[in-house]
């Protein structure tokens, strides 16, 4: 089942005087449970991509679909709780809130839609990858490879449909790196969830079973390997 479509989407912006396109007329499905990258150079708009799929960003044109339905014009009142409910983000910078406990900030999007269970859950993710002994340390206390597993916890605790990873191990390093793509990839697997990661890195896109391939905006390469 399609779970996410893109249909014809383009995203320019402005710099001074001058209109730089960073997507042209991009379209592609993502299947519910699959594991698609979006590879590409720097500059090639697979962030800008990512962006506007989890309504982080909006299209200049074209249109965005979840589950069939037009998210494209949805306001940020509208489009909140979808992001919050049926998305879980993991940033190449962590985005943790610095002055929140790493269990503060696994909780946080639960503790956002109500969750009673909020505080269980977030215990359980934390034991899941090896953090319970730093639930009361706050993000400065933290490594960068603890720092991108409090994200991914934070990312899994509403059991969002699909997990958006924007250059999830760039700033770690091969071994910190390699775990953090270990777990994000067993987690997927374990829950189903359908994992959109964003990388330059060869290496990791050989795993997906889709590879979606930018290059000046545009669509060069798709292939299907699951």
């Amino acid at each position: 089942m399609t779970v996410l479509e893109a249909q014809n989407i383009s995203k320019s912006y402005i710099a001074g005087s001058r209109r730089i396109s960073v997507l042209d007329r991009v379209s592609l499905s993502v299947e519910e449970g699959e594991f698609l990258v979006v590879q590409g150079e720097s500059g090639s708009g697979k962030s800008t991509l990512l962006y506007l799929l989890s309504g982080l960003d909006t299209v200049d044109s074209g249109r965005v679909l979840l589950e069939g339905r037009d998210i494209t014009n949805l306001d940020e009142q509208q489009l909140a709780p979808i992001r919050n409910g049926s998305f879980g983000f993991v940033f190449q910078s962590y985005h943790l809130v610095p002055s929140l406990t790493v269990m503060e900030n696994v909780m946080l999007p639960a503790e956002l839609r109500g969750d009673r269970l909020a505080r269980h859950k977030a215990e359980q993710l934390l034991m899941r990858v090896a953090l319970s002994d730093r639930a009361s340390s706050f993000p400065h206390q933290l490594s960068g490879g603890e720092k991108q597993r409090c994200a991914i916890c934070r990312a899994l605790i509403n059991e969002p449909r699909i997990i958006f990873a924007d250059e999830p191990t760039g700033n770690l390093d091969s071994v910190n790196g390699m775990a953090v793509l270990d777990l994000l990839l067993e987690l997927h697997r374990e829950k189903r969830t359908t994992l959109v990661l964003v990388t330059h890195s060869g290496s990791i896109a050989a795993k997906a079973g889709h590879v979606v391939t930018l290059r000046d905006g545009r669509i060069e390469v798709g292939r299907s390997d699951a």
